[in-house]
This record gives C-alpha cells, structure tokens and sequence, in this order.
C-alpha cells in the first residue's frame, strides 16, 4: 500500500483537531504551522540525539519532512549526520533547548541515551511540538505518570519508536489477535525470551574527548568520571541511564505479550524471579545506588541473566527470560504459537483456513485503528495530519515499561513486589514505591 508523501499543506489543513483521547484542552500551535498554512511544503523536522537508532530516525523521518536542525552532546555525532544531507545541512545544536526556542520547527525525534528521553520528551511538547522517540520511553515509572500527564495536556502527538507494532509482515499484529481471539484458551501464558545482557570487569576512567559534552550527556544521572563504554552504544548496560535488556529487547517483546494478554490499559499485580548483575557487590542497595549514595565498581551492572514471572489479575502470566530463541510464545490450554521478526509459528496458525486469514486480516487493521500496517515511521506522519493517537501511543507504553521497570525492581530487591495497576503503586513496600522515582542531579531533573 503505497502513500505520498506529505506536503505542509496537506499537513496544515487536516490538522484542524485533537483526539479525544487526549484531553479538552485547547490546542496550541506553533507559528510555523500558522505561517506556513498557504505554502505548499512538508513539516519542519529536528532531530535530537543524533548517533545509532536516533540517527536513523531522523534520516527515516526526513522522507516526510523537511530536516532544518539536529542536536547532539557530541559534536562529531551531529556533524555526521547533518552532513547526510546534501542539499541543505540542518543547523546543529549542542543544548536541545537552544533547539526548541526555534519558532520554524514542527516536529522533533528524540533518540538520545534512555535517561534523557523524557525531560526532553516532556520539554519538546510544552513547546508545542509533535514527538517521536525511541523506545523506551522512561527510566523510572513516575516518568511515565508525568508524561501521560503532559500529553494530555498539551493535545500533541507522542509516537514511540516501537516498530514491531506495525512492521514485520504484520506477524506480531496477528500473534496478539489470536492470542485475544480465545483460539489458544482462556487462561495464557506468554513467554518473552529477550536475551542475556553483557557482563564486565571494572573499566579504567579517562578524560572525555573535546568533542563530548560529558556533563551534559550525563544529565540528570550521578556525576561520575569519563567511561567510553558508559556512553554511546554501551549506555544501555548501566543502571544509572538504562534498564539493561529488559528495557532494549523487553520494550518491544513485553509490549506484544501484554496487549495479547489484554493488558494495554493496565498491568500485572505480582512481579517475582531472579536475576545476575555483574559487578554488584554483597552490600548493593538499589535504592542508595539509583540515587547516586552508593559507589560499586565501574563496570556494567545491569542484569545478565534473569527470569521473572509477573502476574495479572484474571490469572494469566507473562514470563521475561533471558533465552532461548529471541521471540515470544503465546499459550493456552488449547494450543501455543511463536512470534519473533522473522516467522509466526505454531499450530494454531498451520491449521488456518482461508476464512480463517481473511478473518485475521481484518482483525489486524481492527487492531492497527482501521489502517493498514506499514510503515512506522510513515503512520507517525499520518496520524499527525489526523490530529489522532497513533498505534504506538504514550499510554499504552507507559503501562509497557511499567511493567519492564517491575521486571527489574523484583529482581534488584530480589522479593516478591505486589503492584496495584489502578494507583499505580507498590502494595506494602516502602522501599519499592520509593524506587518509582530516583534523585535527579541539578540541573538536569525534570519538571513537568
């Protein structure tokens, strides 16, 4: 199915409302969109965190917007990517919030270590831009209150990088309908088999390159000297800015596995398992070292191996595991398919009869809000001419990483966590409910 691409007209013209999901409040515009509402040309576009993944969704996005600035701590990131644009190189910025101050910028894309997505994520749509950013969303759970809070508030559009819910052939779109349908049984399991994170020894510190802003990139995280395999590419093996594998793999599997079990809107009440952290010491505390009070050695620290059970209140489970065989399986008493990017599987989908997949298409589209799945970067751009809530929106990703986030709690406090998903707190845990938020370092927090 193909679609042109969109020009700033078009893009003016049908973005006339909010969803209702979103709240009443009164929609605020930039004056670009004001400006530009009889010019003929696409949205203006910037980037924010321009190395890996956030690299790519800029140039991904750039197919349907115009690229005018990018941001990155590292200036040697930002140069590279704005120099994949030929004709006209976007302006580079070292602070996003230079950035924002910008009155010709539409859109932003967010792709920037995990730790600072949600100030800047919660900054980018108080300015009254459109949002897209990379999985995961959040670094804690308080995070994602907040930024529910601020989506609704602000009636714009937050679109998470969780591709799986509209690429891939549509096979994960078709686990979670048969998983929904019944087909499989009435009480399910999912199992997310999501890989085992990298151990380390302690690495030797060094003064940060000229071309790094180390104070920055750590943000809101504790003060601590220059580690290259801190940063970059590496981030996501360390507590203080990521949540490990859970968070990487965990925020596309977990995220399938709780809408086929029907979970979109809520969550687990038990979170239970065990887990291996390197270079954890015997007398780690979660709670003085995730609020920068306890130093342990300077090496990766995030889960290597783990398994946890999280259970939900009709009795159906969903079991995070580091291995084997990357993918998810979905089972019932009557019968067990498996989904990963590369097949669907089982017999359950073997036995289909063509009634059967023309009755699983159309519960596809049902699922993808009566479109059909494509392209994800492209069904952002779409739902922002619409004014409507994307098929990777804010709310159902908060209750996701809530539950990734419980993955990890359990096993850091290594107990049995009870969790309420209606008041979104601990049941009878001090220390727990204390580990929703962290300590945030001047002057980096974040401020709704």
């Amino acid at each position: 199915m193909s679609h042109p691409e969109p020009n700033r007209r078009d893009f003016l013209k049908t973005s006339t409302g909010i969803a209702a999901a979103a709240s009443t409040a009164p929609y605020v515009w930039t004056s670009s969109y004001a400006r530009a509402a009889d010019k003929n040309d696409r949205p203006n576009m910037a980037s924010i965190g321009v190395g890996g993944m956030g690299g790519h969704d800029g140039r991904s996005a750039s197919r349907y917007a115009n690229m005018v600035a990018c941001c990155d701590v590292d200036r040697k990131r930002a140069e590279g990517f704005a120099n994949h644009f030929k004709d006209k190189k976007p302006e580079i910025y070292e602070d996003y919030r230079k950035l924002l101050e910008r009155k010709d910028i539409d859109v932003v894309t967010i792709g920037t270590p995990d730790h600072w997505h949600s100030r800047i994520i919660i900054d980018a749509l108080k300015s009254g831009r459109d949002v897209q950013c990379q999985k995961p969303m959040t670094l804690t759970i308080d995070e994602g209150k907040l930024i529910c809070k601020v989506v609704k508030q602000s009636g714009k559009i937050l679109h998470i990088g969780t591709q799986q819910r509209s690429e891939n052939r549509s096979m994960f779109l078709k686990a979670v309908a048969l998983a929904q349908s019944g087909r499989l049984g009435k009480k399910l399991t999912a199992t997310c088999s999501i890989g085992g994170g990298p151990g380390s020894k302690p690495f030797p510190t060094a003064e940060p390159p000229a071309h790094l802003n180390w104070d920055y990139w750590l943000g809101q995280a504790p003060k601590v000297p220059y580690t290259p395999q801190r940063c970059h590419g590496n981030f996501r093996w360390w507590l203080e800015y990521s949540g490990g594998k859970m968070t990487d793999w965990g925020a596309h599997h977990i995220d399938i596995a709780q809408w086929g079990l029907g979970f979109t809107d809520s969550g687990p009440v038990e979170a239970e398992g065990t887990g291996e952290f390197p270079n954890h010491p015997d007398d780690f505390d979660p709670l003085k070292f995730l609020n920068g009070e306890q130093k342990i050695p300077n090496g990766y620290n995030t889960a290597s191996k783990f398994k946890i059970t999280l259970t939900y209140k009709n009795g159906n489970r969903m079991i995070v595991q580091d291995g084997p065989d990357n993918g998810i399986w979905f089972e019932g008493e009557n019968g067990r398919i498996f989904v990963n990017r590369g097949r669907l599987t089982g017999k359950p989908v073997e036995e289909l009869t063509d009634a059967d997949k023309k009755w699983l298409d159309e519960e596809v589209v049902k699922l993808y809000k009566g479109k059909q799945p494509g392209n994800h970067m492209q069904h952002f751009f779409e739902c922002l001419k619409e004014r409507s809530f994307t098929v990777s929106d804010p709310f159902t990703h908060h209750r996701t990483m809530t539950s990734c986030h419980l993955c990890n709690l359990a096993i850091l406090l290594k107990r049995k966590l009870r969790w309420d998903p209606d008041k979104e707190d601990f049941i009878g845990d001090e220390v727990a409910s204390a580990l929703r938020s962290r300590k945030q370092r001047e002057p980096y927090t974040i401020k709704a």
